[in-house]
C-alpha cells in the first residue's frame, strides 16, 4: 500500500519529527493537533472554544490533503488541559461532527507542549470509496 504523508510547516512538526497526517491505504491518521499557527504562535489564548474550532478547521484541511473529508473520521482523541474547559471544548467538537457522530475521548493531562495551549486533538478516519 502506498504511504501518503503531509505537513502544514509548523515548527513543531520538524522539531519532534512528525507528519500532521499519514494516509495508508483507505486509513487516515490525523497527528495531535494544536491552536498554533504556521508560525508556532498559539491562537486564541485563553479561550478553549476557539482553540478547539481553530483546531479542528487544521484538521479539516490536513484530511482533505489526503484527499480525506470530516465525514471520514471515526475516532477523536481530545486532550485538555483543564477538565472545567470541558463543555466549550464539546460545544465546538459538536458543531463540527454532531451529524457524524464520531467516537470520542476527552481525557485532562497535567500539561500540555506550552502553558497557551488549552486543547489538542487527534483524529483517526477511515476513507470509503
Amino acid at each position: 500500500m502506498k504511504r501518503q504523508q503531509i505537513s502544514t510547516g509548523t515548527p513543531w512538526e520538524s522539531i519532534a519529527g512528525y507528519s500532521r497526517a499519514v494516509r495508508v491505504g483507505n486509513l487516515v491518521f490525523v497527528a495531535g493537533t494544536t491552536a498554533a499557527d504556521d508560525t508556532g504562535q498559539i491562537q486564541h489564548p485563553g479561550d478553549p472554544y476557539g482553540q478547539t474550532a481553530y483546531i479542528l478547521r487544521k484538521i479539516e484541511a490536513a484530511l482533505q490533503a489526503v484527499d480525506a473529508q470530516l465525514t471520514d473520521v471515526v475516532r477523536t482523541r481530545v486532550y485538555v488541559a483543564n477538565m472545567d474547559d470541558w463543555q466549550s471544548i464539546a460545544k465546538a467538537h459538536r458543531e463540527w461532527f454532531e451529524q457524524i457522530r464520531p467516537v470520542n475521548a476527552m481525557v485532562e493531562v497535567s500539561r500540555l507542549a506550552t502553558p497557551e495551549m488549552l486543547v489538542e486533538i487527534e483524529v483517526d478516519a477511515v476513507v470509503v470509496e
